[in-house]
């Protein structure tokens, strides 16, 4: 039997030019800070952004922004709230500080009803922070979100570095547009082990963040956040890999 949220959810996302999903082969690489600030960096640009957070067992976007008693909007479905210009759904929206004790189809039956019910109306970019591994959430985007290009995120470590491999020859065998990679927190010490990784997976290595130990105190206050090295690094990433050639209408 055909699920009829399965039509809506295209209807849901038809009018957003570009779905970029940010992923991660283990937890701990600053996936959700650079999923977060990426979009911040675009909305800075005065592009229209949506954030969704899929990451179901930690959602945090939420808490890179700052961002406290706010809701989204019933009407003909679930309008998410505007934060710094940035439309952000969040399962933390629904489920509070509570533990989601989800699993198997629970799981896949919840991300699509999310994302039968909300309405992004027309948006430039959507970055979606989904969760690390490779888990329901990640393979429902691959089902329903073909558009979706990946962009995956690692660190220099040889467990990280392992793990996001995998990731890649997953993505791969289901023929998605893997954006590229990049390398989070790099250390001088392990200069080009992320790039070689991205060689030799044939797929594009986007660029190095360095470690910014000041990055722990500007998390929950973008203002701060977007002056610190590591917001800079990321920026030059994005204007690369996101905005050179492309023509935008204000």
């Amino acid at each position: 039997m055909i699920d009829p949220r399965e039509k809506i959810i295209k209807e849901r996302f038809r009018n957003i030019k570009r779905i970029v999903s940010v992923a991660a082969g283990k937890g701990g690489v600053g996936k959700t800070l650079i999923a977060t600030s990426l979009a911040l960096a675009l909305s800075r640009r005065k592009y229209k952004v949506g954030l969704f957070d899929l990451d179901f067992y930690g959602p945090s976007c939420h808490v890179v922004l700052g961002v406290k008693d706010i809701f989204p909007k019933e009407e003909k479905g679930i309008i998410p709230p505007t934060v710094y210009n940035i439309s952000l759904m969040s399962i933390i929206f629904f489920a509070k500080e509570e533990p989601l004790p989800l699993r198997g189809k629970e799981v896949s039956d919840a991300i699509i009803e999310l994302m039968a019910i909300t309405r992004w109306g027309s948006l430039d970019f959507l970055i979606i922070d989904l969760p690390p591994g490779i888990g329901e959430e990640t393979l429902e985007v691959i089902r329903f979100l073909r558009d979706s290009e990946f962009l995956l995120i690692t660190t220099p470590s040889k467990l990280s570095l392992e793990v996001v491999q995998r990731l890649i020859k997953l993505l791969k065998s289901t023929n998605v547009n893997i954006l590229g990679l990049i390398e989070n927190m790099a250390m001088n010490n392990y200069m080009g082990v992320s790039k070689k990784l991205a060689n030799k997976n044939g797929i594009q290595f986007l660029g190095s963040i360095r470690f910014d130990k000041e990055i722990e105190s500007a998390i929950g206050n973008p203002e701060k956040l977007v002056s610190t090295q590591f917001f800079t690094e990321l920026e030059k990433i994005v204007e690369r890999i996101f905005l050179t050639n492309q023509s935008h209408q204000y």
